[in-house]
């Protein structure tokens, strides 16, 4: 039986992002099912296939699998290639995706995501500063000890895909994430699974009032290339 991935609007959803580019990059089969966001909250609506309320959320058969972390881990159990096969570029990866699960407060909330648009910020909070100082080391780290040009060594892994969201933050923020990181960030932009979720989300036609208003509360929107 083939998975349903159910994931949220293309230019808001960091969280839908994650699992989506891993099965696309590791090239697990399911069924692409989109339940966008109709408000800034969806609690009630989203409780009809999500526990949570939330996105995203994997069908497999009578079973749902919930969260971003969750469903990472219950696919590991089930297909190759989710984390880096040698045992300390895995010990980084893994520990890299809970800190992005569980940490960033501040890039969170002052840099949303919205792939469409570029904007010039306000001045960084220092809860930010913090949070793009250690994206910037995270990043190098990885890069350095493992070779690139993944953050886990030579393949895509959960490390790539849940810092996916990150990369279009640094390029509509121009967030300063040094040399490698930034190449990082452009190499991930450039997969073709990258690309699609893109050119699906500059031809979505959603406008959610709520999150256009979070990110014109970020800085000056200079540019959106939303043609939906």
């Amino acid at each position: 039986m083939t998975y349903t991935l159910i994931t949220a609007n293309r230019n808001y959803s960091s969280w839908s992002l994650r699992p989506w580019i891993l099965m696309k990059a590791l090239d697990i089969p399911f069924e692409d099912r989109i339940e966008p966001f109709a408000a800034m909250v969806n609690y009630d609506a989203f409780r009809t296939f999500s526990p949570t309320g939330q996105v995203p959320a994997l069908i497999d058969g009578e079973r749902t699998i919930y969260d971003s972390l969750g469903i990472t881990l219950y696919l590991a159990e089930r297909h190759q290639g989710v984390w880096p096969d040698e045992e300390a570029a895995r010990a980084y990866a893994q520990c890299a995706v809970a800190e992005m699960h569980s940490g960033f407060s501040a890039l969170r909330n002052d840099c949303p995501m919205n792939v469409g648009v570029r904007v010039k910020p306000r001045p960084m909070s220092a809860a930010l500063k913090k949070d793009v100082a250690r994206i910037r080391e995270l990043w190098e780290e990885g890069l350095e000890r493992f070779g690139g040009p993944w953050l886990g060594g030579d393949r895509f892994t959960a490390a790539d895909a849940f810092f996916a969201p990150v990369a279009y933050r640094v390029r509509t923020f121009d967030l300063d994430v040094g040399k490698a990181g930034r190449e990082w960030a452009e190499h991930i932009i450039a997969h073709p699974a990258m690309r699609q979720w893109e050119e699906e989300a500059l031809q979505e036609s959603w406008r959610e009032k709520g999150h256009e208003e979070e990110i014109a509360a970020t800085g000056d929107l200079v540019a959106d290339y939303r043609t939906g």
